[in-house]
């Protein structure tokens, strides 16, 4: 999916929401584990609820690969099954010399077909580039994500400014507004404005909504842009909301409509 039709699918919808697929079978609702394909059956469910309220869909590849060549089949199943109707992240952080991470783009956008894949920068541009290769498909670079053990390493500073910053400058030479996106966590909210500064036309995939603590109001009035220029992430907040009782498919839904009417207020 181009940055072409990615906006116009948000402005269409109003709305910016992207649900995260971290299916966890210790989680979902016990009749689902009597399914044949128990993660994609759940998915199905959560994608059918959801899909007029979400613009993207993000499944967590380590949920999957966790089950082998069943799991890597469940993923394959949920991907053709949201379509090309709504943009779609293979959260997989991947990052490793050329050779290697022209296996990975070919495994994600070639085989499973998803629009983008999330890379961590640590290796650089030849990890980077090849994803990069791919006509109508994103790199999310991982920029200052979500966990508090993103202090670590990309808070640290020089005379240069701090890591993330650093990461972001001069990623700038590899890609650009058509490919390449940022992942800066919505636990960040005082460095969020300070980041579209530094990038004022990139898109940013933005986790931690709900469950970590962020909100849709101070992404949306930190880095929200003509173009909306986000895409905000819920997980836990929304796959799970139903818990295991009766009632569960109806608290999925009203989760994601929920933000989505929040964000309806940032489109004029």
């Amino acid at each position: 999916m181009n940055r072409k039709t990615l906006i116009a699918n948000i402005k269409e919808k109003k709305s910016f929401l992207c649900v995260g697929l971290d299916t966890d079978l210790e989680k979902v609702p016990p009749k689902f584990l009597e399914a044949d394909d128990p993660i994609f059956e759940f998915n199905k469910m959560v994608i059918d609820l959801t899909k007029d309220h979400a613009v993207a869909y993000k499944p967590n590849t380590a949920f999957y690969e966790a089950y082998g060549a069943s799991g890597w089949n469940s993923l394959e199943k949920t991907i053709d099954y949201i379509g090309n109707d709504h943009f779609i992240i293979a959260d997989a952080k991947r990052g490793d010399i050329g050779n290697t991470s022209g296996r990975y783009a070919r495994a994600f956008f070639h085989t499973l077909q998803a629009d983008s894949v999330t890379v961590a920068p640590y290796m650089g541009i030849d990890s980077v580039s090849p994803f990069l290769a791919f006509e109508n498909k994103w790199v999310i670079l991982l920029a200052l994500t979500s966990n508090s053990g993103s202090q670590d390493f990309q808070l640290l500073k020089d005379e240069d400014g701090l890591l993330f910053e650093q990461v972001i400058k001069k990623s700038q030479e590899w890609g650009s507004i058509d490919n390449l996106m940022y992942v800066v966590g919505a636990t960040h909210p005082e460095q969020l404005k300070h980041i579209r500064s530094l990038i004022p036309d990139h898109f940013l995939l933005v986790p931690g909504v709900g469950a970590q603590g962020g909100t849709i109001q101070e992404v949306a009035d930190a880095a929200f842009t003509k173009d909306c220029g986000l895409l905000v992430n819920s997980t836990r907040g929304i796959i799970y909301a139903g818990g295991n009782g009766e009632g569960y498919q109806e608290r999925i839904k009203n989760a994601a409509a929920e933000l989505h009417n929040q964000m309806k207020t940032y489109f004029t």
